[in-house]
């Protein structure tokens, strides 16, 4: 790959990271974490670069305590998550680990409308069905 392909990479990508938070959060302030203990929950842990900025993340928001939790991990990216996060909570982490995926019967991507779903139940609205 060449410089000018990553590039293209990580501009589609920032856009979309950017198209997701406006539509996810719709107008609402990011969350106020100062002195309060967190959860962060990922379906699986295989490299720790995604559970390792939300740890990061949660402690520049002020979090006094953070714990990372999954179902499945990689033994080497749970003990680097472990280094940052206060506590991490994992239920396997099998010696043949090569991807999430594979520990799941059915691994398809969360769609927009099962988020939007899943934050309106989370805030107290009654969750509407998917368009």
């Amino acid at each position: 790959m060449t410089d000018r392909d990553l590039a293209r990479i990580r501009d589609r990508e920032l856009a979309e990271l950017e198209r997701r938070e406006r539509r996810y959060r719709a107008g609402l302030e990011p969350l106020a974490l100062d002195g309060l203990r967190v959860v962060l929950v990922d379906d699986g842990i295989a490299t720790g670069a995604t559970m390792l900025v939300a740890v990061r993340a949660s402690r520049a928001l002020g979090a006094r305590g953070i714990v990372a939790a999954a179902p499945v991990a990689a033994a080497d990216a749970r003990d680097a998550v472990a280094r940052e996060a206060d506590r991490v909570v994992v239920l396997e982490t099998p010696a043949d680990f090569w991807a999430v995926g594979r520990w799941y019967r059915d691994f398809r991507q969360t769609e927009d409308a099962e988020v939007l779903s899943a934050l309106r139940a989370a805030r107290g609205a009654p969750p509407r069905s998917p368009r």
